[in-house]
This record gives C-alpha cells, structure tokens and sequence, in this order.
C-alpha cells in the first residue's frame, strides 16, 4: 500500500522557521511530481508549493514565495518544504501530495501552528 508519512510540524513562533518532511514508499517516487499543499480552519485547501518528478522546477504560491523552499531527495524518497520566516497565516494542516498522470496519493497531514 502506498504510502506517504509526513513529520517536522509543530508550534512556533513568529519569524521562526520549520523544515517538513515526506517518506514515500511501495511506489516509483522519482516518477510522480511531488507537492505540500496546506488546509486552514475555514479555507479551501491550497497548493503550496510543487517539485518536478527529477526536480528541475519549482513553483509556489505566492504567499510564501521567497519564503519556503520544496526540495526532494530521490535516493530517498523523500520530499522536503523548508519553511523560513513563519507568519501565523501560515497555520494549517500541511499535506503531502504525489502526482503523475494516473495517480494521485496524499499523506496524513501534519499540523504547522505559529503563535507567541
């Protein structure tokens, strides 16, 4: 069974930073473009930010442009949202997403919170 495990959440201050993980596994990770999507109380849920299959792209929302930075680590199977420069709008449930032209997985989320 597919899966995707996402960890590196938890509760920080403003102007604080947070790097996110995603484990990928029982599937070809290097095929699929990855994303980090978030879902606020209240909000749609919204892209992120998005990485090609070999991660010659990037491209984010434009909320958090130059303040995030997705990545990903193909020996590893693993994706990465680097999160810098923290504002409480960016307190959500920060999913994990593997795409590609006949499959669409999702993590189980992992909640960001930032507060004094």
């Amino acid at each position: 069974q597919v899966q995707l495990v996402e960890s590196g959440g938890g509760l920080v201050q403003p102007g604080g930073s947070l790097r996110l993980s995603c484990a990928a596994s029982r599937f070809t990770f290097s095929s699929f473009a990855m994303g980090w999507y978030r879902k606020a109380p209240g909000k749609e849920r919204e892209l992120v930010a998005a990485i090609t299959s070999a991660g010659g792209r990037a491209d984010y929302a434009d909320s958090v442009k130059g303040r995030f930075t997705i990545s990903r680590d193909n020996a590893k199977n693993t994706v990465y949202l680097q999160m810098n420069s923290l504002k409480p709008e960016d307190t959500a449930v920060y999913y994990c997403n593997a795409k590609n032209y006949l499959h669409d997985y999702w993590g189980q989320g992992t909640q960001v919170t930032v507060s004094s």
